[in-house]
């Protein structure tokens, strides 16, 4: 499998993987029928007529604010 040049060039690959939505300050986890979240809300910004954004625990943005809970292992 060849990579990509915009992976390749890509300053942001290493950095995302430690502002994952997962150990953000606003991310809400939508529980699923297995107690597993596979889901979660953004709650950075105020709603809008849908809610608020869904996210992936592995998707990153540039707003992340890392949870001192998750630091601490008491979420």
């Amino acid at each position: 499998m060849v990579k990509s040049t915009s992976t390749l060039n890509d300053p942001w690959i290493h950095r995302s993987k430690g502002m994952a939505c997962v150990t953000c300050m606003w991310y809400n986890p939508k529980q699923s029928r297995n107690g597993e979240a596979i889901l979660g809300r953004c709650r950075r910004h105020a709603p809008t007529m849908n809610g608020y954004p869904v996210v992936f625990p592995t998707d990153w943005c540039g707003d992340h604010k890392l949870d001192e809970n998750e630091i601490n292992g008491n979420a």
